[in-house]
C-alpha cells in the first residue's frame, strides 16, 4: 500500500497522515526514532466530527459532533451530543436540529463540557449566533445547557434549561448549585460570579458588586481560585482564595501581572497561570511565598496526575498546535519584598513526533485523549512519558 505521506506537500497533511499511518500501520518510522506506546494503535477511536468533549468520573464520554442542516432561509449548524458508556455503546443525547428555543433561527457550536461531582449531570457551554431582525443580522452570545445523562433536560430554578450570559459553568458539590461567571466588562475582560439551584429559586450573585479576570475551581469542594480585580481596571490582580457556597474569601497574592490560564493542581495544593504572554508561574496554595517561573510561551496547558510536569499544547484553546511536556522546577520562596523570582527556561519534551492537535485532555484515569486537525476524531492513548 502506497503511504500518504510520500505524496504529501503540505506540512499539515503530512502530519495528519503521519498519525493516520502510524494508526494503521502503512509506513515506519526511521531508524532510531522508535514511537511512543499508544502511537500504533489508539485504546480507543471516536470516529466522528467532535467538536468539544469531557470525561465523567466513572471514565465516561460526553461529546458533541458537528452537525449542519438547511432550511427554507438559512444554512444552520447545531452540534448532538453523545454519550460514549464505559463499555462501549454510544447513544445520542440531543439532536441539534430538534433543539428549538423560540421563532428566530440561530445556530450553535459546543465549546466545552462538565460534569457534576456524581458524575450524573452535564453542562455543555453553548456558543451561539441568532438572527435578531427581518434582514437577517445576527448576533452572537454564549449560552450554558443543563442535561441529564440521559439526555433530559433540567429545568434550572424551575424555568429555561439555558442559562443566558454563562460563562465557565461548573457544579457545586450538592450537585444542584450551578456556579458560573457573566460577561460585565466586554469583550471577555471582566465577569461577576452568579449562581443557580436545580430546585430553587431564580439565580443571585456570589460575591455581588466584585469582579472577576478568571477563575478554576478547586477539585472536589466547593472552592476556586479567582484573580479580582477592579471594575475600572486600574488596580492590580489578586489572586483570591474564593468559598462559592458561603461566599467567603481570602487573599492569597498580590499578582505582577495576569494574561489568562489559571488552573489549579488535581490535588488543590498548587495553582499556575500566566503573568503575561510568554512567562508561566506556579504557586504552592500551601505555602504562599514558593513560586516559581517558566518562560514557555502562551498556550493551553493540563496537569500531569503527578503534579510534576504539564502538558502543554503550545497554541491557544480550540486552535492546533504540538504537545510538549515540561517539567516544574522546586519551588522556592520569594517574599512579596524580595526582587521578582527568576524565570527559567525548561526544557520542551514533545510527545507525537511534533503532529499538532486542536485539542487534548489528560482523563481521570491517566489516559491522553487529542483532538487532530481535518477529520477530529477523538482518540485515546496511554499517557506518554
Amino acid at each position: 500500500m502506497t503511504c500518504p505521506c510520500s505524496v504529501s506537500r503540505y506540512r499539515w497533511l503530512r502530519q495528519f497522515c503521519s498519525l493516520l499511518c502510524a494508526i494503521i500501520g502503512c509506513c515506519s518510522l526511521p531508524a532510531g526514532r522508535a514511537q511512543s506506546p499508544g502511537i500504533e494503535k489508539p485504546l480507543l477511536n471516536i470516529d466522528d466530527d467532535i467538536s468539544a468533549f469531557a470525561f465523567a468520573p466513572d471514565g465516561r464520554i460526553v461529546y458533541s459532533v458537528r452537525h449542519k442542516f438547511h432550511t427554507k432561509q438559512y444554512d444552520l449548524e447545531r452540534d448532538d451530543i453523545w454519550l460514549q458508556e464505559s463499555g462501549g455503546r454510544r447513544r445520542r443525547l440531543l439532536q441539534g436540529e430538534k433543539f428549538v428555543r423560540g421563532s428566530s433561527p440561530f445556530s450553535y457550536i459546543i465549546d466545552s463540557f462538565r460534569w457534576s461531582p456524581n458524575g450524573r449531570l452535564i453542562l455543555t457551554q453553548l456558543f451561539t449566533t441568532s438572527v435578531i431582525d427581518e434582514r437577517g443580522a445576527t448576533q452572537d452570545s454564549i449560552m450554558t445547557l443543563a442535561l441529564e445523562d440521559n439526555g433530559k433536560e433540567i429545568r434550572l430554578g424551575g424555568n429555561d434549561s439555558l442559562l443566558k450570559d454563562a460563562y465557565d459553568a461548573s457544579w457545586l458539590m450538592d450537585n444542584a448549585t450551578i456556579v458560573y461567571l457573566t460577561e460585565i466588562v466586554k469583550p471577555k475582560v471582566l465577569f461577576s460570579f452568579k449562581y443557580v439551584n436545580t430546585t430553587a429559586g431564580p439565580n443571585g450573585h456570589v460575591f455581588e458588586g466584585r469582579t472577576f479576570l478568571d477563575a478554576s475551581p478547586i477539585p472536589r469542594t466547593n472552592l476556586a481560585i479567582g484573580v479580582e480585580r477592579d471594575r475600572n481596571l486600574t488596580g492590580p490582580p489578586r489572586l483570591q482564595r474564593l468559598e462559592l457556597l458561603a461566599q467567603d474569601d481570602r487573599e492569597l497574592a498580590t499578582l505582577d501581572g495576569y494574561e489568562g490560564g489559571v488552573s489549579v493542581a488535581p490535588s488543590g495544593k498548587k495553582v499556575a497561570y500566566y503573568i503575561d504572554k510568554e512567562v508561566l508561574e506556579v504557586r504552592d496554595l500551601t505555602d504562599l511565598n514558593k513560586i516559581a517561573r517558566l518562560r514557555i510561551g502562551f498556550g493551553t496547558f493540563q496537569w500531569s496526575p503527578d503534579e510534576t510536569r504539564i502538558l502543554l499544547k503550545r497554541a491557544p484553546e480550540k486552535k492546533s498546535g504540538d504537545l510538549v511536556w515540561i517539567e516544574i522546577p522546586a519551588l522556592t520562596t520569594h517574599a512579596a519584598q524580595d526582587k521578582e523570582p527568576p524565570v527559567t527556561q525548561p526544557a520542551f519534551i514533545p510527545i507525537f513526533h511534533g503532529l499538532t492537535f486542536r485539542d487534548f485532555a489528560i482523563t481521570p484515569d491517566g489516559k491522553l485523549a487529542v483532538i487532530a486537525p481535518g477529520k477530529r476524531n477523538l482518540l485515546v492513548f496511554p499517557l506518554p512519558r
